[in-house]
């Protein structure tokens, strides 16, 4: 396969000069690669980047390990703190990079087949904003920056990924059966169509006033912003809130799933609205608002207090 591809055709993201990748681990990298785009692209590119630092720290060859190497890669990480859902996916996309090693000749086992990968917490454990923070936080994006009310008011009110919202365009938005929408594009390239609350509709056209296409979202240069602008837009807005948890935009999305629970939205139709494929991932947003909110200790103290008064 290295005969045939040429590293100046190579991503970007990956064919750079400090890279600790060999010429021919680069070519089995940009190949599997070039097999997603988008966010989990971008996923990908990252977990394969630090594991091939990891190597190159010690003096390992991508196409040469052992499963206990694997297994040395996941105790690193969790010395380096890493959440144990980070841990996992890292050592899945691992074990899916070396599987399509594997399909194409260029490694004889898949030493990542049958490593261990610690076991995720069925509770999400993404800080959200309760009901008071969150509309708190929109009256203070309201009174800034008219960009920062429409991504605020976008992200908190539709739930979107904050990738969703980014490449969105302005020729995205329509309007169907009486319904103000717009066209996103969903993890796995699924394309869908959403309704924009009237607050959010209002917002955006404040914002994107007289422009007719392009980017919704700009940054400072004119571009399309990217998520490290808004990871910091947020941020600041949460202070000024007053708000002392530490938000990142993936805590508006969470944010947005439990309050549609807490305002009793039916679970298959929170699922539809936040785009998970499995309702399992929404559960487990709703077994940690309800792990506090609905815990059997209320209950038991009630029924046992009533008990006490009858004696």
């Amino acid at each position: 396969m290295a005969d045939t591809v040429h590293t100046h055709a190579l991503p970007a993201e990956i064919f750079q000069p400090e890279d600790p990748l060999l010429v021919s681990e680069r070519v089995a990298v940009a190949a599997f690669l070039a097999g997603y785009s988008g966010g989990t692209r971008v996923s990908y590119t990252t977990d394969l980047r630090i594991f091939a630092g990891w190597c190159h720290d010690h003096d390992l060859n991508l196409f040469n390990l052992k499963r206990a190497h694997l297994e040395l890669f996941g105790r690193w990480m969790e010395q380096q703190g890493r959440m144990a859902s980070t841990i996992a996916r890292r050592l899945s996309t691992l074990s899916s990079f070396y599987k399509y090693c594997q399909i194409e000749d260029i490694i004889t086992k898949n030493p990542a087949a049958n490593v261990r990968r610690p076991k995720v917490d069925c509770e999400s454990r993404t800080l959200g904003l309760d009901r008071n923070e969150l509309g708190a936080l929109l009256v203070q994006a309201g009174l800034g920056d008219v960009r920062d009310g429409a991504l605020m008011t976008l992200l908190a009110l539709n739930g979107l990924r904050i990738s969703e919202a980014l490449n969105a365009d302005i020729e995205d938005m329509s309007t169907e059966r009486g319904h103000r929408t717009l066209a996103i594009v969903r993890t796995g390239s699924k394309h869908v169509t959403i309704p924009i609350a009237p607050r959010t509709g209002r917002a955006l056209d404040l914002y994107i006033g007289d422009r007719t296409i392009g980017p919704i979202f700009l940054g400072v240069q004119g571009g399309r912003m990217d998520r490290y602008c808004a990871d910091r837009m947020i941020k600041r807005l949460t202070r000024q809130a007053g708000i002392t948890k530490r938000i990142s935009p993936h805590s508006l999305r969470h944010s947005f799933i439990t309050a549609a629970l807490d305002a009793g939205v039916p679970l298959r139709d929170v699922q539809e609205a936040a785009s998970h494929a499995d309702p399992r991932t929404t559960m487990r947003y709703d077994r940690a608002r309800r792990s506090l909110d609905r815990h059997a200790t209320y209950i038991v103290s009630t029924f046992v207090a009533g008990a006490t008064r009858q004696g």
